[in-house]
């Protein structure tokens, strides 16, 4: 068996001779075109493109939404203490008004205080539990979580931004810092889902 043999396949093969399946080699100088004829297309992401970059996937949570997430668990803890003492304090202005009802006006009023106090406590600490499950679901929250978020955020800062220029009138100084740090608090809240990251992060392909 010769090695010049062009039926041997083990031999050189003759000069000129094509590759396989019927397609010609590139010849020199030119690049290798995609399977079947077709030039090779550019890479691009399945998930398309996201703020902040070219078809870049955030792979942690922004820093702006990290801290926006401890606001709200600060946020929350605030709540619960406040409404678990109005709550008490309610109470025992209703008990009050029952143990001593005189059946006049003033008593009338001071148990309609205590039924409002304790409506207005539960509410807060229902807006505390919101606080928690928004904080909870940043990590795997979508348009939703998002959504709810920035309504939230910019309901307290309205409700804050009124306790803080009632505070001012006073022109008293204590009485303007928490409200100060409740519309701070509130202003970073509604901004962290609306930025640029903020989008790109709860917009990010859940598997």
């Amino acid at each position: 068996m010769s090695f010049g043999d062009p039926n041997n396949p083990y031999g050189q093969q003759p000069q000129g001779q094509q590759p396989g399946y019927g397609y010609p080699a590139a010849p020199q100088g030119v690049p290798q075109q995609g399977g079947y004829g077709y030039p090779a297309a550019p890479g691009v992401s399945p998930y398309g493109a996201y703020p902040g970059g070219p078809n870049q996937i955030p792979q942690s949570m922004p820093g702006l939404l990290t801290t926006a997430r401890v606001f709200l668990y600060l946020v929350s803890a605030v709540q619960i203490v406040m409404g678990l003492a109005l709550l008490y304090f309610s109470a025992a202005v209703s008990d009050a008004a029952t143990i001593y009802d005189d059946g006049g006006f003033i008593g009338d009023r001071v148990a309609e205080a205590g039924v409002f106090g304790i409506i207005t406590s539960l509410i807060i600490l229902g807006f505390s539990a919101l606080s928690i499950i928004l904080g909870v679901k940043f990590g795997n929250g979508g348009q939703g979580i998002r959504i709810t978020t920035v309504i939230y955020g910019a309901l307290g800062t309205i409700v804050g931004a009124i306790y803080l220029f009632a505070a001012i009138d006073t022109g008293l100084a204590s009485a303007m810092i928490f409200p100060l740090i409740w519309v701070v608090f509130a202003v970073i809240i509604t901004l962290a889902p609306v930025v640029p990251s903020g989008t790109a992060w709860f917009a990010r392909p859940r598997y």
